[in-house]
């Protein structure tokens, strides 16, 4: 693919000129003959599969996910193909003998194997027609992942946006309680979700369809068909077009890997968009964390001439995770913002949909929109993140009126439309407030005045001890691949001598082989079953007949922790030998004696190495641990983050003092031991003796241990805002999102 080289983000022009510059803020700039913007999934899934209905060729599909068992319309389909997305595709390709199919997702992280359909190759690749063709994008830097959300079909028709082929997707405007059509395969109901796309033709198309072969070369090291000769009378006629014969211009973002150069015309692009803007910025997005993106809009908020700034997302994102992750970058960032707009210029809103749950009342907003004074619109699949700007792959389309009053017409008819179902009222009230009012969020205030639904400015809020435990933008949302070398760097100490540096590393060295030894002991010879259950419960059933017992179990948990053995496995043991009352007061004294053990290393270490070896930041976030020490150390008890040895260390080479290491440790801990020992005992008791009652009550454990989780987790959650986010867990998590 050829790529200009790109400006340098954060260089802007305050200058009257066009924004989209190929080679800077976007790769090419190429004519559609149709556009038409797709506003949630009824609309945009429809159009996929009316598109790959008429595919002659080839169809390309890049995705972050996709799932065989979606629906595409589950209203019903208007062809003669099957409804499941794996079999339509099946279908499609089977009868027609020159059309070609090649599908790439990401290469997941296992992170996410609990969220994803099983075996994609199969479902898509081993069981399908052998024209078509699957493979799973590992081709990125380390930390990046395959974004772009692109389906061209013989290079004549494209559609993209924030939309994957996947699960939880579907939706309609009205985003009603309890769609029935709100379903995933398994036919469990998931919240409302909203999503914007877009679909092109022409050489705007075609354009689409060299990246998509390139990507799919790149991914996979064979290259596809070439381009195919461009037809006419592609475009499904079910499909209203918004525009016609404009120009496009194509925005990505790549990171460096293998030799390639870096292309980050999405950050520009919205960097000197933002710069550009006299009137008003409205933007749709999941996330707001890009440290670049708040810099360019707390330069404009500071200016005379500042435009009005409405972003639109959830008010909570999706589960304990992202809130703690995700979630606080954002409200670090929101903060400050906050904190240089004396104007009250900024402001971040949430669409609320009042039938849903009290305080979980916020549609969940997945769209990735971007529209200014309504001269200029970018929507794609990159966020308002520093990894959607240069660490993952990325594509947004861009187009900008340059004084055509068409174009202009239809990017306010785009804005409107979307506050509309926002605000529940139509397109032509929305124009009238905004044009009676003079200010876009005094024209939200008063069309949101006593509605249903309406957009609620809200606060995100920074819960202080989450704060502290929350790292920086540098680990949670980095902008440039991970490099393991200056990781490294990062953690080692100021220069040396060389002497000391070679004997340290020859100790190191020294000690990883020994753990490496260890491991492959444990593995490859008779030691191999030293630590699994059964051998540890047959050693511990022995040592249970001595009077030592207690304090054998207690030298078990000790020696268990000085070689990392999981402490969940040692209160599994415990539990099941000496059953659940009196294995459970060992569990948790070999626990907090273990715990003292590996605390004391960290305490030994110091103060003075641990900001030696890990710098100022992470002291500070030391100091702060220590002033909330209790609260801290029952939170990572709960929700262990870490190994249950390492927490140890690190807590003994804090701040955190012997009385909160040690309570919080205790309250942390119970509610786990309490759960497993119970499980385990009605478990052992169910093989040994299986009949109705014992299977009853191991049941009644399970459903009683999920029922506590699940009021843990709520609790953890914290209050939710009257917008909090309600639908399904976007697949995402904080490290890649989708």
């Amino acid at each position: 693919m050829a790529t200009a080289p790109a400006g340098e983000a954060g260089v802007t022009s305050r200058g009257e000129g066009p924004v989209l510059c190929p080679g800077r803020t976007c790769w090419r700039i190429e004519r559609a003959r149709h556009v038409a913007f797709l506003v949630d999934g009824e609309d945009y899934f429809a159009a996929v599969r009316a598109a790959i209905v008429a595919a002659q060729r080839s169809i390309f599909i890049l995705g972050w996910d996709i799932d065989s068992r979606m629906q595409l319309m589950p209203q019903g389909v208007p062809d003669r193909y099957p409804a499941p997305l794996g079999e339509f595709l099946d279908a499609i390709v089977g009868e027609r003998k020159d059309l070609q199919a090649y599908v790439l997702a990401w290469d997941f992280a296992m992170l996410y194997a609990f969220e994803r359909e099983w075996l994609p190759i199969y479902q898509f690749d081993w069981k399908t027609n052998r024209r078509m063709s699957f493979h799973l994008d590992n081709r990125h830097p380390l930390g990046g992942c395959h974004h772009q959300k692109i389906i061209v079909v013989d290079d004549d028709i494209a559609l993209l946006g924030g939309f994957d082929l996947t699960r939880c997707r579907w939706d309609t405007p009205a985003h009603d309680c309890k769609a029935p059509l709100r379903k995933d395969a398994s036919g469990t109901p998931y919240g409302p979700f909203h999503d914007v796309g877009a679909m092109v033709d022409g050489d705007c198309a075609r354009a689409l369809g060299e990246l998509a072969r390139e990507r799919w070369r790149r991914a996979t090291g064979h290259a596809s068909p070439a381009v195919s000769a461009p037809t006419s009378g592609a475009w499904p006629p079910s499909v209203r077009a918004d525009l016609h014969d404009v120009d496009v211009a194509i925005v990505r973002t790549e990171p460096a890997f293998a030799g390639s150069p870096g292309v980050t015309e999405v950050k520009q692009l919205h960097v000197d968009a933002i710069a550009s803007a006299r009137q008003r910025i409205f933007a749709e997005n999941q996330y707001f964390t890009s440290r670049t993106i708040a810099d360019a809009f707390a330069t404009r908020i500071a200016e005379p001439d500042a435009p009005e700034i409405a972003l639109l997302m959830p008010a909570n994102q999706s589960g304990w995770l992202e809130t703690s992750t995700m979630g606080v970058l954002r409200a670090r960032l929101h903060r400050r913002l906050r904190a240089a707009d004396p104007r009250n210029r900024y402001r971040l809103y949430c669409p609320t949909l009042p039938w849903l749950d009290e305080g979980d009342e916020c549609l969940n907003v997945h769209s990735k929109v971007m529209i200014v004074d309504d001269e200029l619109m970018t929507l794609g699949s990159a966020n308002l993140s520093e990894r959607s700007q240069s660490l993952d792959t990325e594509c947004n389309i861009a187009i900008e009126a340059r004084g055509d009053s068409r174009v202009r017409d239809a990017i306010v008819a785009l804005r409107e439309r979307l506050l509309a179902e926002h605000l529940g009222t139509d397109p032509r009230q929305v124009g009238d407030a905004t044009a009676r009012e003079g200010s876009l969020h005094r024209a939200i205030e008063a069309l949101g005045n006593g509605k249903a639904r309406r957009l609620n400015a809200f606060d995100p809020a920074l819960d202080p001890t989450i704060d502290a435990l929350t790292p920086d933008h540098d680990i949670l949302d980095p902008e440039r691949p991970l490099d393991p070398d200056v990781v490294v760097a990062d953690l080692l100490p100021a220069p040396e001598p060389r002497s000391r540096v070679r004997q340290r590393m020859v100790v190191i060295a020294l000690f990883v082989a020994a753990l490496a030894g260890l491991a492959l002991a444990w593995r490859y010879t008779p030691l191999a079953g030293v630590i699994d259950f059964d051998t540890m419960s047959s050693y511990a059933e022995q040592i249970a007949q001595s009077p030592f017992a207690p304090l054998a179990v207690m030298l078990a948990y000790v020696v268990g922790g000085l070689l990392v053995v999981p402490v969940t496995l040692l209160i599994g043991v415990t539990a099941a030998v000496f059953g659940p009352l009196l294995g459970g007061a060992y569990a948790l004294a070999g626990a907090l004696l273990s715990a003292c053990a590996t605390y004391a290393i960290g305490r030994r270490v110091g103060h003075d190495a641990l900001r030696r070896f890990a710098g100022r930041r992470l002291n500070r976030l030391s100091q702060r641990l220590g002033r909330r020490g209790l609260l801290a150390m029952v939170i990572v008890r709960l929700l262990p983050i870490a190994p249950y040895s390492m927490v140890n260390v690190v807590a003994g080479a804090s701040h955190i003092g012997w009385r909160d290491f040690l309570l919080g440790t205790a309250i942390g801990m119970a509610p786990g031991i309490v759960g497993i020992s119970l499980f385990v005992d009605r478990a052992v008791v169910a093989i040994r003796h299986p009949g109705p009652m014992t299977f009853a009550a191991l049941i009644a454990i399970v459903a009683l241990l999920a029922m506590v989780g699940w009021m843990l987790r709520r609790q953890l959650d914290g209050p939710r805002s009257p917008g909090s986010a309600t639908a399904p867990a976007n697949t995402t998590a904080p490290v890649h999102a989708d």
